[in-house]
């Protein structure tokens, strides 16, 4: 961060602070600043996050909450800042950044994909409650993209193995230690999509972002409505019974 403030801090246009998304002063003092220097706050995007490979078994306690309080508690916090000053102008743009794991999740990303689950629920809640006001709320759903994520230093894999998991979990460990630095999407274009998201005069609720988010989006989808299509039946035969009338005389 002071590299980065260093090298461009002397640009009007941008203000550089340090934020620890889980402190909430530190939030409402950044948010201050921004409005202090630029006088609005157009868009907020709430990408700060961390990953966990794991079988949900083999997650500790500690590290289960320490990414919730990141990836889930983090964007609330940050928004919370924010807010207020986009719904004073009733207008904004926030871009929760969720993942293809935020919709479709296998195994090995059970508590990754619960906190991103939870980002959807949050933001789908969150563009009811504000759209209202003119302010619009878009959940970006990256695939997997060259970026750090995979690294040690955002990625975690817990100590604890269970053997059982071996080829399901430990299949996902694999995967990201091979997949590290080698995956198909383009970040560059990607920031690209999310810029354009966030002008354009009529947002979606989601943007997916990749070829293997679109497959995998559309599986989930055709899984959904074929099982929906064979339990409709049962799923409908849960209302009570309608009761004859009664004709009094």
């Amino acid at each position: 961060m002071k590299r980065l403030v260093a090298r461009w801090a002397p640009r009007d246009n941008l203000l550089a602070v340090e934020l620890d998304v889980s402190m909430e002063r530190q939030a409402q003092a950044s948010a201050a600043a921004a409005l202090e220097r630029f006088g609005r706050i157009d868009v907020l995007v709430n990408d700060a996050g961390r990953g966990l490979v794991s079988a949900v078994e083999e997650a500790s306690e500690e590290e289960v909450r320490s990414v919730f309080a990141v990836n889930v508690e983090g964007p609330l916090t940050v928004t919370r800042a924010v807010q207020p000053s986009m719904r004073a102008r009733r207008s904004g743009r926030i871009l929760n950044v969720s993942s293809v794991g935020g919709f479709s999740v296998g195994a090995g990303w059970g508590i990754y994909g619960a906190t991103k689950f939870a980002v959807e629920g949050i933001s789908e809640a969150l563009r009811a409650e504000l759209l209202p006001v003119g302010i619009h709320v878009t959940i970006i759903e990256p695939g997997v993209f060259r970026t750090d994520f995979l690294d040690s230093s955002s990625l975690v894999h817990m100590a604890k193995r269970i053997d059982e998991y071996s080829g399901t979990a430990g299949a996902s460990r694999a995967w990201a230690e091979s997949t590290n630095q080698a995956q198909a999407g383009d970040p560059v274009k990607a920031a690209a999509a999310i810029l354009e998201i966030a002008t354009v005069e009529d947002p979606p609720l989601r943007l997916q972002l990749g070829a293997d988010c679109v497959a995998r989006l559309e599986a989930k989808l055709e899984l959904v409505a074929s099982e929906l299509g064979r339990w409709r039946t049962l799923a409908m035969s849960t209302a009570y019974e309608q009761q004859p009338a009664t004709v009094s005389r």
